[in-house]
This record gives C-alpha cells, structure tokens and sequence, in this order.
C-alpha cells in the first residue's frame, strides 16, 4: 500500500464485508488499521485476494478511537442539520409569500439536506457498508424531490404567476449563504473521508452555488421586471440538485 489508488482499491474491497466500522490509512509508513467487530480470518482472505504482500502487524481491543470520532461526527451533524431546517422553514414560508419558486427550491433542497444529515447521524458508527447504503438513500432522495420540484416550475411557466419580491429572494438568500457557508466550513474542518459525510459535503456545496444563483435572479426579476429568471434558478436548482445526487450515488458504489 504506497499510493492513494491502493488505498481506493482497499475501502472498496473491505466495504464489501459487514462490521468492518473504519479504516485508518498511513500511506507514508505503508500501515493500516481496521477498525472493525468482524472475523480477522474474513478480512486477511480480503487481503490476500488484492495481493499487496500484506502481512498483519498486531491486533488487539479497543473503542476509544470509534467512539470518539461517533461522538464528533454526532455533534456536527445535528448542527447543520438544525441549521439547514430552520432556513427550510424560513425559506418556504418566505417564498410562498414572495411567490419566488427559487427560494421554494432552495427551501426544499434545505429540507432534503436535513434528510440526508438524518441518514447520516444514522449511520454514525456503522459499518462502511451501511454508510455507503445511506448514501445511496440520500441519493435517490434528492433526485425524487428534484423531479417533483421541475414539475412545479413547469406548472408555474405555463400558468399566470405574479412577480416575485425581489428584495425578499435577495435577502433571505443572503442569510442562507452564510448558513450554508457555516455548514460547509464545519464539515470540511471534520476531515472525514467516509461515504455519509462526503455526501453532505457535496450537498452543502450545491447549497452555496444555489444561494448565489437566487441572488443574482432576485437582481435579474427587479432589473427585467419578469419571473422567468425566478423560474430559470428554480430550474437550475432542481438540476444541481440532480448532478449532487448522482455524485452521491458513485460513493454508495
């Protein structure tokens, strides 16, 4: 195990097996430690079968380190998860009353987000095999809610909608930036590598892009004095939320 390729090779490899709960790399001194509640025999055969000359320094019981990492990865989760809800909340309330479908979406991505940190918290001190299984789910859940929300944009294309509150979509999403920003900065700062947090990464990051998007078309409706930028984020919205989906189902794999 000498470069970041094998290590790819191995988490794919031992993520097929149950009960293996983590894996610790040190590319430099060429070790690895597994963290796991399943049978050494299963995971050397493992191994073997990618024929990297392994060879089993030492093995002994502990917790510490797994129980440590559930507690932190715990605490961060459920505070972007409240973060991302309460602005679900104030982002639908606020863009039902604006009538802006790009705070509608940004909402409901918000809300999907929170979902996805749910799956998570679930899967906080699980086997890489079920953080990979939530990740899917997040996935799946993301592209359902985007297809929902295209309909609705093409519903309000084809039917009479009076002008957004420019300035409501401008300043609400400006708070959500900086929530979002919050999200993303906690999350990175984790450092984790595993399936269920890189897939809230990926949806925090959307989440930003997104933010900026409804800004510049709350400036677009007032300077046009037209919807159809509202409609177009809104669009655009449901479609980053598509290709975050997609990404996230390539680390369920």
């Amino acid at each position: 195990m000498d470069c970041p390729s094998e290590e790819n090779l191995i988490t794919m490899k031992l993520s097929e097996i149950d009960n293996v709960m983590h894996l610790d790399f040190n590319l430099e001194e060429r070790i690895l430690k597994i963290y796991h509640y399943a049978d050494v025999e299963i995971i050397s055969i493992a191994l073997k079968e990618l024929k990297l000359n392994e060879s089993l320094i030492s093995s002994e019981e502990t917790d510490e380190i797994i129980n440590e990492s559930k507690s932190n990865q715990s605490k961060l989760l459920w505070t972007v998860l409240l973060l991302n809800f309460v602005f679900f909340v104030i982002e639908m309330s606020t863009g039902l009353i604006s009538k802006s479908m790009g705070l509608v979406a940004d909402s409901l991505d918000m809300l999907a987000d929170s979902f996805v940190y749910g799956l998570s918290l679930i899967a906080v001190g699980g086997t890489i095999l079920k953080k990979k299984r939530i990740a899917k789910y997040a996935g799946y859940f993301q592209i359902t809610l985007a297809i929902m929300g295209i309909v609705e944009v093409i519903r309000r294309f084809l039917a009479y909608e009076a002008l957004p509150v420019f300035s409501t979509m401008i300043i609400v999403s400006l708070f959500a930036l900086i929530a979002n920003s919050i999200c993303l900065y906690l999350l990175q700062k984790s450092k984790s590598k595993e399936a269920h947090m890189r897939a809230s990464m990926i949806f925090t990051s959307n989440d930003i892009i997104i933010n900026l998007g409804v800004i510049v078309a709350g400036v677009l409706v007032h300077w046009l004095k037209s919807g159809l930028p509202d409609l177009i984020i809104g669009v655009i919205v449901f479609l980053l939320v598509i290709q975050g989906a997609f990404r996230t189902l390539k680390l369920s794999k």
